[in-house]
This record gives C-alpha cells, sequence and structure tokens, in this order.
C-alpha cells in the first residue's frame, strides 16, 4: 500500500473523520510520563487519503531521529497544539527504525513500524482485551494456567489497516472533531429584460404653399395722330393693299410645381451600459467554539 504526503495529495483528499489535519509543526507528548517526544513533520496519507501516519521528528528525547507514529496512538489537542502519543515509551522509539525516505516505505519497513507498537505496554488503553472464550479454551487443557491466545498473522498479500483499529483508527474519543459553520453572504448577478424600445417611422402630410412669379405678354394698341397728319402723300407714298395683317406673337409663363424626396436626417439606433453599484446587507451568523475545561478533583 503507497503512502503518500499529505502536503502532495491535498488536491484528492477524501477524509472524512479528520477534517483538521493542519496539525504540523504540534509538539508530541508520551501520556506515559509527558515528555516531550518531538514535533509533527509530515503527515502520511494511503490511496484513500486517509491519515495513517504522523512522522515525528524525536529531537533530543531519541536524538536525530524521526519516527513514525500510527495516528491511532495519538490524541491531537487543538487547544494547546499538542500531540499526545498514547503508550509511547522511549524504549519503543529507540525500536522503531528510522524514517529518511519516503520511498523506501514498505510492507516490511511497516510491519516493523506495527511490530514496536504492538508490544504490550503498561498502559491498559492500549491492551486488547483477551476475548473470554479464548481464555476459558487455553485455562481448560489442564495445564493450569491461562495463556493469552496467540497473536494474529498478517500476510503482505491481503493485509488491510483496518484490521488493526487500534493502531490506525481515528473514529474514538481523542479524535472528535467538532465543525463549526459560519455564514458568508454570496452576491451574484442575472439578466433580466426590463423593457423594450421599438423605433419605427410613419408618414405625416402637411400643405406647403409656394409663390412663384410669372410672366405673360399682352399688345398694347396705340393709335397717335402724326405731326404731318393732313399733308397730301404723293402717289408713290400712297400704297393701298387690300387685308393687310400686322402679326405679334405673345408669350406667357406658366408655374411647373413637382415634388421631389430628399435626405432630411438620419437616425441610428443604439445600446450603452451604464454601470451602478446596488448595496445590500444581511446578518450573518457564525459559530465560535466554548471551551468548558473542567477539572475533576482526586
Amino acid at each position: 500500500m503507497a503512502l503518500y504526503k499529505l502536503e502532495d495529495f491535498t488536491a484528492d483528499y477524501k477524509d472524512t473523520d479528520v477534517d483538521n489535519y493542519d496539525i504540523k509543526n504540534f509538539d508530541v507528548y508520551s501520556d506515559v510520563d509527558n515528555d516531550k517526544v518531538g514535533t509533527v513533520k509530515d503527515i502520511l496519507v494511503d490511496d484513500s487519503g486517509r491519515i495513517r501516519y504522523l512522522v515525528v521528528d524525536t529531537g533530543f528525547w531519541v536524538f536525530g531521529k524521526k519516527v513514525l507514529l500510527p495516528v491511532g496512538r495519538s490524541r491531537i489537542s487543538y487547544t494547546d497544539r499538542h500531540v499526545y502519543a498514547t503508550g509511547l515509551t522511549k524504549e519503543q522509539v529507540e525500536n522503531l527504525p528510522d524514517f529518511n525516505d519516503l520511498e523506501k516505505i514498505d510492507y516490511d519497513y511497516e510491519e516493523q513500524v506495527r511490530g514496536v507498537y504492538r508490544t504490550p505496554t503498561t498502559q491498559a488503553p492500549l491492551e486488547t482485551p483477551t476475548p473470554v472464550d479464548a481464555s476459558r479454551d487455553y485455562a481448560e487443557r489442564g495445564t493450569g494456567v491461562t495463556t493469552p491466545p496467540p497473536s494474529p498473522t498478517y500476510d503482505r498479500d491481503t493485509y488491510s489497516y483496518d484490521r488493526e483499529p487500534d493502531l490506525y483508527s481515528t473514529r474514538e474519543p481523542a479524535h472528535q472533531t467538532l465543525k463549526l459553520y459560519e455564514e458568508r453572504l454570496i452576491a451574484n448577478k442575472s439578466r433580466v429584460k426590463t423593457g423594450e424600445v421599438a423605433v419605427g417611422k410613419h408618414v405625416e402630410t402637411e400643405t406647403a404653399h409656394v409663390a412663384v412669379p410669372v410672366e405673360k405678354e399682352r399688345v398694347v394698341i396705340e393709335r397717335t395722330t402724326p405731326p404731318d397728319a393732313g399733308r397730301t402723300a404723293s402717289p408713290g407714298d400712297a400704297d393701298f393693299r387690300e387685308g393687310e395683317v400686322a402679326r405679334v406673337e405673345i408669350y406667357e409663363e406658366t408655374p411647373e410645381i413637382r415634388k421631389e424626396a430628399v435626405l432630411r436626417e438620419e437616425v441610428k439606433v443604439k445600446k450603452v451600459v451604464e454601470q451602478d453599484t446596488v448595496e445590500a446587507q444581511e446578518t450573518l451568523r457564525r459559530e465560535e467554539l466554548d471551551i468548558n475545561n473542567q477539572k475533576i478533583r482526586e
């Protein structure tokens, strides 16, 4: 089973049992004698994204060593930023293999780690209760001595972390999670139709008046008496002609009225966007943590 550092697995993190996993740099203490073991340097998860180990730098407790602490053997206190290693002893840390390279972590390496933590300790909570039937079976064999049942065997091909909940389970009260929620204001915009503008045209009529000056000719006949009226005309001057007519052409102007269409105006229809700010306010709720630290008197 491959293991990954949590920081490299965050994008696909799926573990819903431990929501607040930001415990790097928390100080690690042994709950056996309250000695400071070291500091959490990394968190290792499996293929499903579930936390399996805390990488602990033991500092001066066991100088210059990094070891793996199964998450089931840890009790996390976010209040004081401490991780308490359940039942951990200095002897166990000294027997644990060094953690130097994640690529070298395989089944055999994990078995070395698990073998150390499977060793019974003086801490009662870490001991796996012996089934009653199994104890009776050993006692009834006539030996007179009740012996514990044999340790379970594990196989690399069938091993599952779920088989050892005391090492890898995070569901016990030591790993309870309290979720705090808060409301936040989400501002979105939606585009709605608020109206429609139709621009068209129609024809209007009006009566136009125009004055056109015109000229027309007329004949004026003037009859005058010449100064030598009464003088006797010589026979050569007198020319009597029957039917002689003087013709004068008369013209006049007549108005020609017609209509023609001309471009008077051009109208362009377009839209413009105006910016405005709409302010809104809402009352938001947020949950805060109330810590009631009660001490039990002995």
